[in-house]
């Protein structure tokens, strides 16, 4: 008797079908290529009374390979919170505490993939947006805003590398500005990004009120700008809300080179207060002494900088994690 066509490395990935190409990937990773996933796991009755749920927020965002960016830094800091976190990948990069040397973009059909795997089986009750470098991965989180009806969405502009590089074409931009702007509940860009956004760079708290309101008028709901890059032993965000509310944050500035990650943690951690059903306000005031708290922790880890070199390190995402928040179904 001819024994079952497998290979030798994992144990319990599914195969779609047996088609050449998931027989190929059946063969590197050791699947029978009858496997099939059981339509209900062992001892587990038709009747088994589920009571409670995660709450779940997915990152839509590229990979930062030093994990202090990006998609770690967004799963760490929904793990810290106590929230089930998801991810749909735009792009993957080699990365580390130096800098960006590589960028490889993934196609926007593959995108749109990610995305109906989680929303069609496990759904979200939020959404963080970041880096999204080119049209086509804006049409696809647009289409994705409209058919799945997210309603806590926010979305962090990545535009300018830590560098200074511009990340994205005016042709990327407008389509953000265009498409995303009135969908989501918030943005919260740094000030290079506004710079982007608007042609100029806010120099003071008035610029950063009016570049807010600049940034509602070009069809924003609710804009958090953040002030951190100014000068001054004080930080300065200037939110304005969906009903043209100006709210100030200030905070002192922590003395830390360990602050890579900043802007993807605060966006994510007010998806996770969204999720949990805060207020967009309480949201951005619980995110925002969650960031403070996690440079606080890091700023005397060194992380990086094995050759001497200066390390731009990330924050400490898990100084005080919580455990998973259920909730009644």
């Amino acid at each position: 008797m001819k024994p079952k066509q497998s290979a030798r490395v994992l144990d319990g990935v599914p195969t779609l079908a047996k088609a050449n190409a998931v027989q190929k990937y059946a063969l590197q990773f050791a699947i029978p290529l009858d496997f099939q996933f059981p339509t209900k796991p062992p001892m587990l009755s038709e009747t088994t009374p589920f009571a409670q749920a995660y709450k779940r927020v997915l990152s839509i965002a590229g990979s930062d390979s030093g994990g202090g960016a990006g998609i770690q830094a967004d799963l760490k800091t929904f793990a810290a919170l106590g929230v089930y976190g998801m991810t749909a990948l735009t792009a993957l990069t080699a990365q580390n505490t130096q800098g960006v040397q590589a960028i490889h973009a993934i196609p926007s059909s593959f995108l749109k993939s990610q995305i109906e795997s989680v929303c069609d089986d496990i759904g979200v009750d939020a959404v963080k947006i970041g880096m999204l470098h080119t049209p086509e991965m804006v049409h696809v989180v647009a289409w994705a805003m409209d058919h799945y009806q997210w309603r806590q969405v926010v979305l962090d502009p990545v535009m300018v590398a830590t560098s200074g590089d511009r990340l994205i074409n005016e042709e990327t931009v407008s389509c953000i500005v265009r498409e995303l702007f009135p969908r989501v509940g918030l943005i919260t860009p740094n000030l290079d990004e506004v710079a982007v956004l608007l042609g100029f760079s806010p120099k003071t708290q008035e610029d950063l009120m009016r570049s807010a309101r600049d940034l509602q008028a070009l069809g924003a709901q609710a804009v958090l700008v953040k002030g951190g890059h100014l000068a001054g032993a004080e930080l300065v965000d200037v939110y304005l809300s969906a009903s043209s509310e100006i709210e100030l944050f200030s905070s002192p500035r922590i003395p830390s080179l360990n602050v890579h990650g900043t802007g993807c943690t605060l966006s994510s951690a007010i998806a996770c207060g969204l999720a949990k059903g805060e207020p967009m306000l309480n949201a951005i005031e619980s995110a925002k002494t969650y960031i403070a708290k996690a440079i606080e922790a890091g700023q005397d880890v060194k992380t990086g900088g094995l050759k001497g070199t200066y390390a731009h390190g990330p924050l400490n995402h898990g100084f005080a994690p919580l455990g998973m928040i259920k909730t009644s179904l």
